[in-house]
């Protein structure tokens, strides 16, 4: 059975779901996964600066491990493998790309637009990989691998141009 569009009922009905769904961001009828992004501003401004940078890369890790059981468990229920209100792909990824980017609005905004893009676009060869790896790991992977061109792109942006 696939779900077009799953409600708030279906969030509440699993613990993975909620968790794969964003805590309910996911249910956005515009853009699920640039309000799974938008989550992790307020979750990172929770946690930056309580942790050392190996707790916190490790804490993150954890969160990665959850989104491949949730991811996994909520696509098979949606019917849909890498359904679009899945959006603790984002959430997680972009927590990444916050604890290594600078702490300053103007670098977050500028990570969250790249990220954006690379989400959205999936440049080689992330498309390649999304394709080939499917369930829970190939949701949160893709991500991470836009984390990676995100981070990338904003370390040349910084040594050129700074």
């Amino acid at each position: 059975m696939r779900i077009a569009r799953p409600t708030v009922r279906f969030t509440f009905s699993h613990p993975a779901h909620f968790i794969a769904l964003g805590f309910g961001a996911g249910l956005s009828p515009f853009a699920p996964g640039t309000a799974g992004t938008l989550l992790a501003f307020p979750l990172w401004w929770l946690i930056q600066g309580d942790y050392e940078p190996l707790v916190l890369l490790g804490g993150l890790a954890v969160l990665y491990a959850i989104g491949v059981w949730a991811c996994g468990v909520t696509g098979r229920n949606l019917g849909v493998s890498d359904h679009g209100a899945m959006c603790w792909d984002e959430v997680v990824a972009f927590l990444l790309v916050l604890a290594i980017a600078p702490d300053d609005p103007w670098w977050q905004a500028a990570a969250f637009f790249l990220f954006r893009a690379f989400d959205v676009v999936k440049p080689p060869p992330i498309r390649q990989l999304e394709m080939r790896f499917k369930g829970g790991f190939g949701v949160m992977f893709d991500d991470i691998l836009a984390a990676g061109y995100t981070l990338l792109v904003l370390a040349i942006v910084k040594r050129v141009f700074l």
